[in-house]
């Protein structure tokens, strides 16, 4: 029987991982999760040594999405207790970048919800991208925005924008289970035209939606297959007003078999523990650290995170360095991260909301 290391040993010869050997590691026992763990992360440390990439996201407009995605708060028909508003203004999404920046992010996520941005929309994230660059010309911008039209990536990537987020969630055969207003190929086409205008494709999955581990499998090649050069690992927050409230089929270990077989898969992509972490994942959150390389700083888009120190201590405590960091994470770097805010309903309501 072929073993985790000698798998992960063909990888780092330059092989590419086959869906039967990530399944293999899907499928890993309970007591042999922490060996497939230990030999995937030889490709993490090949690719990323011991660095962490933090990131933040800023929520540009919440709720009054016309979609009606059965997993998401925000979606058309959702009775979920959200934060709903429109777009805040130019001065809002600064002082929130600002405050992720100073708890050490590295890249800044710029989220609309709705399926995609008016032409007019864009320019106003291509005011707040001038205003973010201008500040912090080091950090990273994402916008995420949905569904594109031609020429709004081009417009984007010339503001300064570094990468587009727009999520397949999950595999093209299970598509269709938890959404009907939008295509799989009106993902993907998003994602291609993002990296046509030359901007790098952030694309990722929710685990927990009903799929079996062959469409897990799937959509995960179809990411490696895509060129998405960072992948964001979501686990279903099963909100309470959604199709999917009180869906709970993921358990730590089954949520670090998914981060195993994500980065076999994927070995050299940024490889994002995403929302839900937290809830899942839980005590063995540091454990995934040792195959995930980046994770986000406090708050998701409406779903509470834990506090940013305790990301940052997680980070420092488990031997590991946030990525662009001058020292090493500690006490000393959590000094300025209270003035990141929490996003549970009824709280950090914008002026124009």
């Amino acid at each position: 029987m072929t073993t985790y290391d000698e798998i992960v040993a063909r990888v780092l010869a330059g092989s590419e991982a086959t869906p039967q050997e990530a399944l293999t590691v899907l499928r890993a026992p309970d007591e042999d999760v922490l060996d497939a763990v230990a030999a995937v992360a030889r490709l993490r440390r090949a690719h990323y040594g011991m660095t962490v990439k933090v990131n933040y996201l800023v929520n540009l407009k919440s709720g009054l999405c016309p979609e009606d995605c059965g997993y998401c708060s925000q979606a058309l028909g959702s009775t979920s207790e959200i934060l709903r508003y429109t777009w805040l203004k130019e001065d809002q999404a600064l002082d929130q970048a600002r405050a992720g920046v100073r708890g050490g992010a590295s890249r800044v996520c710029m989220v609309a919800s709705g399926r995609g941005p008016t032409d007019r929309d864009v320019e106003r994230v291509v005011g707040m991208v001038g205003a973010i660059k201008e500040e912090h010309p080091e950090v990273e911008v994402c916008a995420c925005l949905g569904l594109l039209r031609d020429g709004q990536a081009e417009r984007l990537r010339e503001a300064g924008v570094d990468a587009y987020n727009h999520n397949i969630n999950t595999a093209q055969s299970h598509h269709d289970s938890i959404v009907t207003t939008h295509t799989y190929e009106d993902r993907v086409r998003t994602v291609a035209m993002a990296q046509g205008a030359g901007l790098s494709a952030c694309s990722g999955l929710i685990a927990g939606l009903g799929e079996s581990d062959e469409q897990l499998v799937e959509a995960l090649v179809a990411l490696r297959e895509m060129g998405s050069d960072s992948i964001p690992v979501n686990f279903l927050i099963p909100f309470d007003g959604t199709p999917k409230q009180q869906t709970w089929e993921l358990t730590p270990l089954r949520c670090l078999r998914i981060l195993a077989a994500a980065r076999l898969l994927a070995p050299a992509a940024e490889l994002r523990i995403a929302a839900g972490r937290e809830m899942h994942l839980r005590g063995v959150q540091g454990l995934a650290l040792q195959v995930a390389n980046s994770i986000f700083l406090g708050d998701y888009l409406t779903a509470e995170g834990q506090a940013a120190e305790e990301d940052l201590a997680l980070i420092a405590d488990h031997g590991f360095t946030v990525l662009g960091a001058d020292e090493p994470t500690g006490d000393g770097a959590t000094a300025t991260v209270p003035a990141i805010r929490r996003r549970g309903a009824g709280t950090n309501v914008p002026a124009n909301a």
